[in-house]
């Protein structure tokens, strides 16, 4: 179903860009930002040094930088855009994700073991990010189709369940479980706010369960992270040693941590110590005041993305604004679950602090999306069916 124009108010307020975006929650942002860039120059100035023969502290920052300066020039330019036309760019934006995941297959190129980066004009970029934000997309675009109908089986799960595998059925052929374990879950919930019936989402689930046990029984790296997770111990040289590392670091931090830039476990102890397990340093470095201080501005984030999606114009912006905000609240979960041994690992960033420039850029270019739709939050709705 396209978008009803029937009067002359209802167009202006579909195309007018609105007065003032929501402030709070671009200052959360910034501040997510900005703590970020910190944190990510203090857990990465031994291994730039390492990597540069003890010539450059800065080297991770430096490029982190510059794709933030992208991410915050496209976060701008999305919170001048009208909702309505990221819904008429939803099916064509899906079909160039799905083509650039396959074309990883062909043309990726292999890092750290896995073949999931395409490289552009000396840019590497991983499409799995991008495909994270159509699907997201393509989601609103059905659930304002489907309206009351996602309860039947035919669009309820057939729609929403054709859409999701177009992507994660390439993201399988890539290996890359953590992707499809995080678009899984960002679907389900998208899914249950069209109003699938539960007992079908709990199907999935339970299929989704034995999928992954199936994945770690053919792929021994899966494995090995499990039996890792639940006793790291037996193997402290090898596939334990990352998880003690980083509880290692936790631990050391106590109450007030060791001081910004005092960490020990950056000294190459650590493995990746500036990317998926930068929270362990924030542990040891800002203690538990810090990282419940940065668990909380997370919270508070994603609390009142939530409170501009209940609050959006329009169902699209309502459905849309959500997902974005779910991305980013899995992605949190996932991580900071991840690095304290209650989960198994995962490869899954923390948002707006590890280090990846796409991931980086992509997330800020998505809440300038919930900015744009902020800014007719204290606009009347316009009239469709109740969600």
């Amino acid at each position: 179903m396209e978008y009803d124009l029937h009067t002359k108010e209802d167009r202006r307020l579909r195309t007018r860009t609105g007065d003032n975006v929501d402030y709070p929650f671009a200052l959360l942002i910034l501040l997510l930002l900005g703590l970020g860039l910190a944190m990510l120059y203090s857990a990465s100035c031994a291994q730039s040094e390492y990597d540069t023969h003890y010539e450059v502290s800065t080297r991770y920052l430096r490029k982190q930088a510059v794709c933030a300066a992208i991410g915050l020039g496209a976060m701008y330019a999305f919170s001048r855009l009208p909702a309505a036309l990221w819904y008429r760019l939803a099916w064509p934006l899906y079909c160039v994700s799905i083509v650039l995941l396959l074309s990883v297959l062909v043309v990726g190129e292999e890092v750290n073991g896995a073949r999931r980066w395409i490289s552009l004009g000396g840019i590497q970029f991983q499409p799995s990010e991008i495909a994270k934000f159509t699907l997201i997309l393509l989601f609103a675009r059905l659930n304002r189709g489907y309206g009351p109908r996602a309860k039947e089986f035919r669009y309820g799960v057939l729609g929403f369940g054709g859409a999701l595998m177009g992507i994660l059925v390439p993201l399988a052929l890539e290996k890359h479980l953590s992707a499809i374990m995080l678009m899984g879950m960002v679907a389900v919930v998208m899914m249950f706010v069209a109003g699938t019936r539960p007992r079908w989402l709990l199907a999935g689930a339970a299929g989704a369960v034995v999928f992954v046990i199936v994945y770690i029984s053919f792929m021994g790296y899966a494995g090995d992270r499990v039996s890792a997770w639940l006793h790291p111990e037996l193997d402290p040289g090898d596939t334990g040693y990352q998880i003690l590392q980083s509880l290692y670091a936790i631990g050391s931090g106590g109450l007030f941590g060791r001081g910004y830039g005092k960490s020990r476990q950056k000294y190459l102890y650590l493995p990746f110590q500036y990317n998926d397990y930068i929270f362990a340093i924030c542990c040891e470095e800002l203690g538990l005041v810090g990282a419940v201080a940065i668990a909380m501005l997370f919270s508070v984030t994603i609390l009142r993305g939530y409170w501009i999606a209940l609050n959006a114009q329009d169902r699209f912006s309502t459905v849309l604004a959500s997902g974005l905000v779910t991305l980013i609240a899995v992605q949190t979960v996932l991580n900071l679950c991840v690095v304290t041994n209650l989960l198994p690992s995962t490869g899954i960033a923390l948002p707006f602090f590890s280090y990846g420039g796409t991931a980086l850029a992509v997330n800020l270019g998505e809440m300038g999306i919930v900015l744009s739709i902020s800014r007719h939050i204290k606009k009347r709705k316009i009239q469709e069916e109740p969600l």
